[in-house]
């Protein structure tokens, strides 16, 4: 096992190299320690030898007679008061320093001045019985304080220092340091104006008054303009603690209101604190508001602020998802499987490479895609050799997906109606090695005149973007009635067109998947129930096992009960972007007809046809035809005036 240490064997090595050298010191300090008696005395390290020498020196230079108790002693005219810095057993307490000036002294080091006393400011009491010894730097003897660390010499030096109290002494101690910290907080709390907002938060809450409202819109709408004022903005930290005590008030409102006001105050100043914390207009404020509960409101407005976490999608075609994750690990990335739920997802956490420029991105091994996009595919659940149409299909990350699932078989129409963004649809396509898609540029609302005799439709209908705010946080200010209106009126048309080009027949198929990326219901469950209402296909399940269902009811509208298999996705819940997911199943080619209860279609009336065997008119014959109406047109005119002109003739003239 080895030999063990015998620390009372331990050899005491010599002075270093150093100290030899300053060995010249020792001569100086014998000038200043006069001859003692050592019998019966431990010997003394050179920082004792030094306050003992120091110490009688100022015993030697006090006049006689000053060793006395010092009751009706009289000092010579030329004696000082710092004259009397000799110890003796009769000024003993006046030598004990006092306790609001006590400090603890940086080093063991004795000073003296000019004329040779000892200062005052720098004693240190040591007793003569005292059995510690302390290293010499000079060479001198060392004991067993030599292994000590300085952190447990001071540690020892302040024990000692703590005895020589006596018990009065210490009370009064306690007693100044309680005063100073109660000081010292006194101060704090008037430097810090946050505790006292603190103290003032936890009264009950309390409305402003319409002046402060008023006052705080005028600053607000003056910082936003950029006009300078003298008065700062309203603060922000205090708008944010306004909301949660107007929050508390209203899930407990009968306890906590105030007299005298009603729920629509509280629930104005809420709208009109969120839009300013949050920078919403009020027209979106009061659609969110409709469609979560109060405190769901705050983590959705919360989550918008925060970006959704980055993810791709394995092009299984090229890879296998465990590849690609090695691969990627490899160059530095940090990342996840997304879910149970997904079998080629990945979530990126973190990474040293750009995620948009590797080598796996360039040879086509995945594609950039959010984790809300793959669901719209896994609800189609497209089969090989179908014939499939993606109506919107820009930028091709579910064409792509679409292609993969099918294993490059059947054939995809992936059509939009903007001729740039079928430029990353097609580069897309070919980075990913997709060779069973046609790329299309034609208006959806046209498309079953285009083609027909689809098995399936996905259908990603265009929206106002309420889902995506974190991507796009101009969606707070720039959306109104109009917008929202104005994108319900083009989705009704494109999800009848969707379902016109579908075969109810078709064996595997006769689905229809229509999704958005709003949370609007004017966008959502409104369009899907029209769209049961004027065409022969009903909803089924979309075989996703997460997100909430869809509305039934909303305010004073009622819609089909099979809107509960519905789906939507919420950024605070789901951690993933504003989604809405409904599955149709086609069950007969035939278009109802339109009931004189029902609203009109919104579609557009196809024009008449002509038939076949009708020539069409020649341009010259057009225009020929063009003259002769507006001559019989002319004709009428012309026969009124000369009729008028003749009955003037015959007015007989006055005499």
């Amino acid at each position: 096992m080895g030999r063990k240490l015998d620390p009372t064997r331990k050899e005491k090595r010599g002075p270093g190299r150093k100290a030899r050298k300053q060995r010249g010191a020792e001569v100086e300090l014998a000038r200043f320690l006069p001859p003692e008696p050592e019998t019966g005395r431990k010997k003394l390290s050179s920082h004792g030898r030094k306050r003992a020498a120091k110490r009688r020196l100022g015993a030697g230079r006090r006049p006689p007679g000053g060793g006395g108790g010092g009751g009706g002693r009289q000092e010579p005219a030329g004696q000082t008061t710092r004259g009397q810095s000799g110890f003796s057993d009769g000024n003993s307490k006046w030598l004990a320093p006092a306790k609001a000036k006590k400090m603890q002294s940086k080093g063991n080091h004795v000073e003296l001045s000019s004329d040779g006393e000892v200062e005052e400011d720098n004693w240190e009491m040591e007793e003569d019985g005292s059995s510690e010894e302390m290293v010499d730097d000079y060479g001198a003897s060392s004991s067993e304080e030599e292994e000590l660390l300085p952190i447990e010499k001071a540690a020892l030096k302040q024990k000692s220092d703590r005895e020589g109290l006596s018990e009065d002494d210490s009370e009064e101690e306690e007693e100044a340091t309680e005063e100073t910290s109660k000081q010292k907080i006194g101060q704090k709390e008037e430097e810090d104006p946050d505790l006292q907002l603190n103290l003032d938060i936890d009264e009950q809450f309390k409305l402003p008054t319409n002046e402060e409202i008023e006052r705080e819109d005028f600053l607000a709408a003056c910082d936003s303009l950029m006009v300078f004022l003298p008065a700062e903005p309203p603060d922000l930290h205090v708008i944010h603690e306004r909301i949660k005590g107007n929050m508390e008030v209203l899930q407990d409102f009968v306890v906590k209101r105030e007299e005298g006001r009603t729920r629509q105050e509280y629930l104005a100043l809420l709208r009109r604190d969120m839009a300013a914390y949050y920078s919403y207009s009020d027209f979106l404020l009061m659609k969110l508001m409709d469609i979560f509960p109060l405190p769901e409101l705050i983590n959705f407005l919360e989550a918008n602020e925060v970006p959704r976490p980055v993810t791709i999608r394995t092009n299984t075609l090229k890879t296998r998802r465990r590849d690609l994750a090695q691969a990627l690990i490899n160059r530095g990335v940090n990342l996840d499987p997304l879910g149970k739920w997904s079998k080629t997802g990945l979530v990126i956490y973190d990474s040293s490479v750009p995620i948009g420029a590797t080598p796996e991105y360039l040879a086509g091994h995945y594609m950039l895609q959010g984790a809300s996009s793959l669901l719209p595919v896994m609800a189609l659940a497209p089969q090989e050799n179908e014939r499939i149409l993606d109506m919107c299909c820009a930028p091709g990350g579910k064409t792509s997906y679409i292609a993969q699932l099918m294993k490059n078989t059947g054939m995809i129409l992936a059509n939009d109606s903007n001729a740039e963004r079928l430029r990353s649809v097609v580069g897309n396509l070919h980075r990913l090695g997709v060779t069973n898609a046609v790329v299309s540029n034609c208006d959806g609302r046209q498309f079953p005149k285009v083609l027909g005799g689809f098995d399936r439709v996905l259908l990603d209908a265009p929206c106002s973007g309420t889902g995506v705010i974190s991507k796009d946080p101009a969606v707070k200010t720039n959306k109104d009635e109009k917008d929202i209106l104005r994108c319900a009126h083009l989705q009704k048309e494109l999800i009848l067109s969707a379902i016109d080009s579908v075969n109810a027949a078709s064996e595997t198929g006769g689905y229809i998947v229509y999704c958005t990326c709003s949370i609007m219901v004017e966008e959502n469950e409104w369009v899907v129930d029209y769209a049961l209402k004027k065409r022969n296909v009903r909803l089924v399940a979309t075989g996703l096992d997460f997100g909430k269902e869809g509305f039934t009811r909303f305010k004073d509208r009622r819609f089909h009960p099979s809107l509960k298999s519905t789906r939507r996705f919420y950024p605070h819940t789901h951690n993933m972007d504003g989604f809405f997911i409904a599955k149709f199943k086609k069950f007969s080619n035939a278009i109802p007809q339109a009931q004189k209860d029902e609203e009109p279609a919104v579609e557009v009336a196809p024009p008449p046809t002509i038939p076949d065997n009708v020539m069409e008119p020649s341009p010259k014959k057009k225009k020929l035809e063009r003259s002769k109406a507006d001559e019989e047109q002319k004709l009428p005119r012309l026969a009124l005036k000369k009729k008028r002109s003749l009955q003037a003739q015959r007015k007989p003239l006055k005499a």
